[in-house]
């Protein structure tokens, strides 16, 4: 019995196409002729089992149902038949969505841990940590909490003839100390006191921060800003400690050029003025009310004495109010978020910003944020407590200045206050 399907046969030897030792070239293979109008025959499948995907495809796929009709198109194995002008229906497994989200969210964390990280290392570097804390001497013992000495220096560098004219700043060589803070961070919330620079203070012993030479008390009292011009930050900070008895923890100075960019970097500082005043020789010239304040009005504002009564202490409590007003609008989520306006405040800032050889920019973000909570209702603002003057300058109470110092080392409820 032949094991071949009907009508074929195992003729081997006359096949075309399957190559040959005739030397004759082998012709087109010969099919059985179809006359046209005629419906070919399926030819019989093998015999012998079946595949069952086989099976279906011949039976009801490949020569369409009933086995009387041509093929409708579909694959051996495959589902229902196509829709009409459609796409076949998906084969493959559908996709993982929540595995996408997974990889998505991943790879966005990633990708702002490496900005962040990238923002801080810049930032750090840019710090000029100039000023060695290591040479002050016979310094007090710490207490609870951290105390900044944040100074506003009248330095000129890197300004133009143009820049000091505009601003009003005059040529004067060198830099002197045009306002002095102490802001205590601790846990009953921050305290800003404000350290006029007219205060009558000591010169005590100290190191010379370029000679290293050891400098004897001699019983000297001028104002707190001649500490500055004498030797520097180094010994300003030993006379506020000296006069104080409090430990000063990190020291921040900003100069005129660095204050006015970072003002026109946040797009200008909004503040509510109560009454109007003029002064020629800061080039301030101010209505009554809310305003917003650029660069340039912002250091005639904070500069301003002559137009008050009381000069010096009226001025501090408006470089306090001004500072405390930057701090709150630069900490928002408009400035931090948004990297056009966070680089040029942050650039603008750090190119003139000195600090001393141990604040890291953490420590500069917490200062920054005390500095907000003073007008966030969370913390105080005062200026020292002052009990006269002496030869035009102010002399400070020491009996409030004791008791204020013991609660700010003990990190105390804040009851003492200045003028």
């Amino acid at each position: 019995m032949s094991d071949w399907p009907n009508g074929w046969n195992d003729d081997r030897g006359d096949r075309h196409g399957r190559g040959s030792g005739s030397p004759q070239p082998e012709g087109a293979r010969v099919m059985r002729h179809v006359q046209r109008g005629q419906v070919p025959q399926p030819a019989a499948p093998p015999r012998g089992p079946v595949p069952p995907q086989q099976a279906q495809g011949y039976d009801d796929y490949a020569y369409g149902q009933g086995g009387g009709g041509y093929n409708t198109g579909q694959v051996y194995g495959g589902g229902g038949p196509t829709p009409p002008g459609g796409r076949p229906p998906r084969t493959g497994p559908a996709p993982d969505w929540r595995r996408r989200i997974k990889v998505g969210s991943l790879t966005l964390v990633v990708v702002l841990l490496a900005v962040s990280i990238g923002t801080y290392f810049w930032a750090d570097s840019k710090l000029k940590r100039e000023v060695d804390l290591a040479k002050v001497i016979e310094r007090p013992g710490e207490g609870d909490g951290t105390n900044y000495l944040i100074v506003g220096s009248d330095s000129r560098e890197g300004m133009t003839a143009d820049d000091k004219k505009k601003l009003h700043t005059g040529s004067a060589e060198g830099k002197r100390t045009d306002s002095m803070m102490i802001l205590h961070d601790g846990s009953n919330g921050p305290t800003l006191i404000s350290l006029p620079r007219d205060s009558d203070v000591e010169i005590p012993s100290f190191k010379g921060s370029e000679s290293g030479k050891l400098f004897p008390a001699q019983g000297r009292r001028v104002k707190l800003n001649a500490a500055y011009a004498e030797d520097g930050p180094e010994l300003l900070v030993r006379t506020v400690e000296h006069n104080t008895n409090l430990r000063i923890d990190h020291y921040v100075e900003i100069g005129f050029a660095g204050f006015a960019n970072i003002v026109d970097a946040i797009g200008g500082v909004e503040i509510d003025i109560p009454k109007a005043f003029k002064d020629k020789k800061s080039g301030a010239d101010f209505q009554a009310g809310k305003q917003t304040l650029d660069g340039e009005q912002s250091l005639a504002f904070v500069r301003t004495r002559y137009a008050f009564a009381n000069s010096d202490l009226d001025r501090t409590k408006n470089q306090q109010k001004f500072l405390a007003a930057l701090a709150s609008q630069t900490a928002t989520p408009g400035t931090i978020l948004n990297p056009f306006k966070l680089y040029p405040t942050m650039g603008a800032g750090l190119d003139t910003l000195i600090v001393d050889k141990d604040m890291s920019l953490w420590d500069l973000g917490q200062m920054f944020f005390a500095m907000k909570g003073v007008t966030g209702g969370e913390g105080t603002s005062m200026n020292i407590p002052i009990s006269g003057s002496s030869g035009g300058n102010l002399v400070w109470d020491k009996a409030k200045v004791a008791q204020l110092v013991k609660q700010l080392k003990n990190d105390e409820k804040v009851t003492v206050s200045g003028d």
